[in-house]
């Protein structure tokens, strides 16, 4: 169990930060850089929580509370680099359940949703569009993550990498289903903004 009686400590005054495993590595070291990134997607995720509006939005408000727990284990995990000869349950790893339970989520709400025939221009609701911002917060993280794997592979839980990838989709499919299961949701047009046809013809 967590238990902070105290918020500010000064250990990180000279620019280092210490990780879950107690390792203290500069704090502009690329696994924190990854998992204070997964933190500022959790806070998104939040805000769009915010914006959930009872009774209506209370499914998407279930499903994002969750998401912001599994998003500190997520956090918890990236803080944490693998030892050699681990034992299962001896740090918090995210799991493939965690995962699956995000691919089960998107299919169940994607069923109501029309095909897409071009990108959606973020935006709509005040809640889809904290979904969009949660997303691209998610796909930074994502990046992140796949940098540190790259760059530790034995110390880093790739799983954690699938789950950020498969938030990423989820958040898009909800912030559909916030715009009125995408009947509010403008497309992108190529090229909208160039001059008129005669002018592009041209070119």
């Amino acid at each position: 169990m967590v238990r902070l009686s105290k918020i500010y400590t000064k250990t990180g005054d000279d620019g280092t930060t210490g990780l879950a495993s107690g390792e203290r590595v500069p704090k502009d070291h690329l696994r924190v850089e990854c998992y204070g990134t997964v933190d500022e997607a959790n806070a998104a995720v939040g805000l769009a929580v915010l914006r959930c509006k009872k009774g209506k939005d209370k499914g998407i408000g279930d499903v994002l509370r969750a998401v912001q727990n599994d998003l500190f284990d997520a956090g918890a995990d990236l803080a944490t680099p693998i030892v050699q000869d681990e034992k299962p349950g001896q740090a918090l790893r995210v799991t493939h359940a965690q995962t699956l339970r995000l691919e089960k989520t998107i299919d169940s709400y994607n069923e109501n949703l029309a095909p897409l025939k071009s990108f959606v221009l973020p935006g709509g609701t005040d809640l889809a569009g904290s979904l969009h911002l949660a997303r691209t917060v998610v796909r930074r993280a994502e990046r992140i993550a796949v940098s540190l794997l790259t760059r530790e592979p034995g110390r880093t839980n790739a799983e954690a990498i699938k789950y950020l990838n498969r938030l990423s989709d989820l958040l898009f499919v909800l912030s559909r289903v916030a715009n009125a299961n995408g009947k509010k949701d403008t497309l992108w047009v190529p090229g909208a903004n160039r001059g008129n046809k005669k002018e592009r013809r041209k070119e």
